[in-house]
């Protein structure tokens, strides 16, 4: 069995036991949409693409079946996620095996991905019976003023190749609590880990009493997911993508007066002083630069170094980075797998080459290495820059760490701001001072001390600021991006005074 036919087998078996048709619910196996492995560039399925008709009828179905779910009490809403949860559980390898031949993330990083899901349905479950409003004094006697929350109505759900199954799972389970059915459009590149994600969802929607037409999935290219963008029966889109795609979005959905819940692109940066624990700060600036192939929206692609520590941290980093491991994921000891796509390769080689043109200093790193087929693999780049440059100012969704010095803090917090991207930051040092001034001056969504800017945990508000959007999802209070407000007053009293003291009459 050649590896190709062992590859499309693997992801046909994992499908079959989640549950799910490996043609897909919208056509059969010979259809328009061919998805592929990064690991090989092989062929592991082929699904059809929805069709404007599908798309509304899907809309139409999650539109009807909200009129039901919403007057469902929250509690008896969340046994259905406890179920999707306890089914997450059963088929974690499943999921994580798809995930690895889908987006190419060595085992490890997959099935945390998909504990991740595990997680947030957790969490969802607990809000459930937890969501609350709030009372307030009336200024009137004898009446009660009190805000109450609400089911919003379909979610639309836009997610990206790099978290196949994560990030849809954040919006999936909370707003699903929140009374919300939900139409998702994964990245054409990981429909498969989407239909097996499809597939248990409905089995446990079946298996708690949930109504049909909870959830849909619409396949194909990014026409697909217009339908989302533009219909007025879509109360929330929360999509997940490059700051172009959010440009598109954002406007389109504003002009319908619609929600948006942005989650764009990262340019995540880490200031290391001189107090700074450097063992401990190699081992976390090289996963998250070197994870996922540098193919996350929180993975680290600066790094602000005191000039005084600069060479020494270079070092350490040039020697841990020569003995990474880059290869097919399911190889034993890879700790870096392929890029998504030739496209991604070139993007990188392009930085690379505009960072040396501007003075850079490519230290180790940046080559095409040899992997399995037709898969992209290349080692992670560390370069020295002078300044920070356009090039630098700007994400490549690749595993390059660009390496800046400062010699003053605020300088530092200055270069680490000056950037139009805002999710992910962090801090290593030792010194409280310091890092209680970078937490209060760090313009990002998320700021760490002494860890590295990915690998959030799904009880904090995932998101960031700037050109990164602006949107929360997970947790905190994030479900309120998926429910609306009401101020109510209510009168108990025999008499009608009015507000401010008015006089009507």
């Amino acid at each position: 069995m050649n590896a190709t036919t062992d590859f499309r087998e693997r992801a046909t078996a994992a499908l079959r036991r989640c549950g799910a048709d490996p043609a897909g619910p919208a056509g059969p196996a010979d259809g328009d949409l061919v998805v592929t492995t990064p690991i090989d560039g092989s062929e592991i399925g082929r699904i059809r693409s929805h069709s404007p008709a599908g798309s509304d009828a899907a809309i139409t179905t999650a539109a009807r079946t909200f009129e039901t779910w919403r007057d469902v009490p929250a509690p008896v809403r969340g046994r259905t996620v406890r179920r999707l949860g306890e089914l997450l559980v059963e088929h974690k390898a499943d999921l994580a095996e798809l995930v690895t031949l889908e987006a190419g993330k060595i085992p490890s990083e997959a099935t945390g991905e998909v504990q991740e899901m595990i997680d947030i349905c957790e969490f969802a479950v607990g809000l459930s019976r937890s969501i609350s409003g709030r009372t307030m004094p009336s200024e009137r006697p004898g009446h009660r003023l009190m805000e109450t929350w609400h089911p919003l109505g379909v979610v639309g759900v836009i997610s990206a190749f790099n978290f196949p199954v994560a990030v849809w799972s954040w919006n999936t389970a909370v707003a699903l609590v929140c009374g919300d059915p939900v139409v998702w459009k994964p990245s054409e590149t990981t429909p498969l880990t989407a239909l097996a994600c499809d597939a248990l969802l409905r089995r446990a929607a079946r298996e708690s009493g949930a109504p049909d037409g909870l959830h849909h999935l619409l396949l194909g290219d990014h026409t697909v997911g217009e339908a989302l963008v533009d219909d007025p029966r879509v109360a929330l889109v929360s999509a997940t993508g490059s700051v172009r795609m959010g440009r598109v979005v954002a406007p389109r959905v504003a002009a319908r007066f619609g929600r948006c819940l942005l989650e764009l692109g990262g340019n995540n940066g880490a200031i290391v002083t001189p107090s700074a624990d450097l063992d401990l700060t190699v081992r976390a600036v090289v996963f998250a630069a070197a994870g996922t192939a540098g193919q996350r929206c929180t993975t680290l692609r600066r790094l602000i170094v005191h000039r005084s520590i600069a060479d020494d941290l270079v070092d350490r980093l040039a020697k841990v980075y020569a003995g990474l491991r880059v290869g097919d994921p399911f190889e034993e000891g890879v700790l870096v797998g392929p890029l998504i796509s030739s496209r991604a390769h070139e993007a990188m080689r392009t930085a690379l080459d505009r960072a040396q043109h501007d003075g850079g200093v490519l230290v180790t790193g940046g080559d095409r290495v040899d992997g399995p087929g037709d898969g992209v693999y290349v080692s992670p780049a560390l370069v020295r820059m002078p300044t920070q440059t356009d090039v630098v100012r700007e994400e490549t969704f690749a595993p390059i760490l660009y390496v800046l010095t400062y010699d003053d803090l605020d300088e530092a917090i200055a270069l680490h701001n000056a950037v139009p991207q805002g999710l992910s930051s962090s801090i290593f040092t030792l010194d409280q001072r310091e890092a209680e001034l970078f937490l209060a001056r760090s313009d990002c969504g998320i700021a760490n001390v002494n860890i590295g800017t990915s690998g959030a945990e799904i009880g904090g508000a995932f998101g960031g600021e700037k050109e990164t959007g602006g949107g929360r999802e997970s947790g905190s209070d994030s479900w309120k991006a998926y429910m609306r407000r009401a101020t109510n007053t209510v009168n108990y009293s025999t008499e009608l005074p009015l507000a401010q003291g008015v006089e009507f009459g």
